[in-house]
């Protein structure tokens, strides 16, 4: 099993390859959730993820060697990345799925990519097929495992007395590593897994004690969308890891939109998993001092449009209504008259005249309406009940 030793001497040997992140304490992160909060920035690591670490510790270990690796995007891009840097020729395979984004960042850093398959599974599978290739795991490998550690090691350097560790979890790589670290160096500190209701292979089976099938739904945490645990992180986890915790896809766009809006900082979903993660359990973790870990930044920005859109909706900041009034001149004005005397901003209207439901007469009128937040919506359409209007929340 990998140890401390292990762990420090990757970072010895990843260092002048890689950046030390910054370890931020946001002061508004804290006052939203209760606890003293420190983000790990990942997402400005080199390629945009955590995956640079143990992939340049695994091939420093293989020296000359041709390498091929299965990735849904960051393990791709930091074994192009390392492989560019060390000579060494690489062949990624992503499936047909993984975003684009990610497939031509990984081209960028020179690897041949192979597209193939609907899944990682399947992507996986016909890379442990292919002849004449070393396989570089993206997580079941103590030299990747020793890798991501250094990550906990930064850590620990620099911030004491943590209470709480929360880290992404797909297939428990980097909790494992980060994991090692803390409790050797720090026992006290819990290690919080987070992954997505779209993926739980690992907490399913950190809880349930034996290694469980997940296959992955779609998710906004592409990066953690793992069907199944590795074996060796499985029983790192049983032996280290305190909990694992899952989050909603709408809880992930809402700490996407936080990163953004309150730290100005891009994080896709698999590291804002760990935000969410905290904002569902505030009241366990109140006035501890946690770290989250925000392992990547790689979003796919052809998204990010309905990603903010689904986090405003998740946040309260917009409401979605419909109600059903007269079709006379004169109705839409009242109900607009109700919502801008909550200083409630109609930002979409849309008319339903000929919905088989609706009586001959009627029209279904339905807002999308911005606000302060959930409270200011719902005195919005409390008003309008009051005044008569039978209202439906679509939010």
């Amino acid at each position: 099993m990998v140890n401390i030793k292990d762990i420090r001497e990757a970072l010895r040997i990843i260092r002048p390859f890689v950046h030390k992140t910054p370890l931020i304490h946001s002061t508004s992160l804290s006052a939203m959730t209760g606890a003293e909060v420190y983000l790990k920035g990942e997402n400005l690591q080199k390629t945009g993820s955590f995956k640079v670490r143990g992939a340049f510790y695994k091939m420093h270990l293989l020296k000359d060697k041709k390498v091929i690796a299965a990735s849904m995007g960051n393990h791709a891009q930091g074994v192009a990345f390392a492989a560019s840097r060390l000579g060494i020729q690489a062949k990624i395979v992503m499936p047909v799925t993984a975003p684009i984004v990610k497939e031509e960042a990984t081209r960028g850093y020179g690897a041949e990519v192979v597209l193939y398959g609907e899944s990682f599974k399947d992507a996986l599978g016909y890379a442990v097929s292919q002849e004449g290739y070393i396989f570089v795991h993206p997580f079941d490998d103590d030299g990747i495992i020793a890798g991501q550690g250094t990550v906990g090691v930064e850590i620990l350097e620099e911030l004491e007395d943590i209470d709480a560790l929360f880290i992404p979890v797909g297939g428990g790589g980097l909790i494992s590593g980060v994991s090692v670290v803390a409790k050797t160096l720090s026992p006290k500190t819990e290690i919080i897994g987070v992954q997505t209701e779209s993926a739980t292979s690992a907490y399913s089976s950190f809880h349930e004690k034996k290694i469980m099938d997940s296959p992955p739904l779609p998710t906004l945490a592409d990066g953690i969308a793992v069907g199944r645990v590795g074996d060796r992180t499985f029983e790192i986890m049983g032996r280290y890891v305190d909990d694992i915790v899952k989050v909603s896809e709408d809880a992930i766009a809402m700490a996407i939109l936080l990163f953004l809006e309150r730290k100005k900082l891009v994080v896709e979903g698999a590291g804002a998993v760990t935000l969410a993660g905290l904002w569902k359990n505030k009241e366990r973790f109140k006035d501890k001092r946690v770290v989250l870990v925000v392992s990547g930044g790689n979003i796919d920005f052809t998204l990010i449009d309905r990603i903010i859109h689904k986090g405003l909706i998740a946040s309260g900041r917009i409401g979605v209504f419909e109600v059903v009034v007269n079709d006379v001149p004169g109705s839409l004005h009242v109900l607009t008259g109700i919502i801008a005397s909550h200083r409630g901003n109609v930002l979409h209207v849309v008319h339903e005249r000929f919905a088989g439901d609706l009586p001959v007469g009627k029209t279904r009128v339905i807002f999308t309406v911005e606000t302060h937040g959930k409270n200011h919506g719902k005195e919005i359409l409390s008003d309008l009940g009051a005044r008569g209007f039978t209202v439906k929340d679509k939010s």
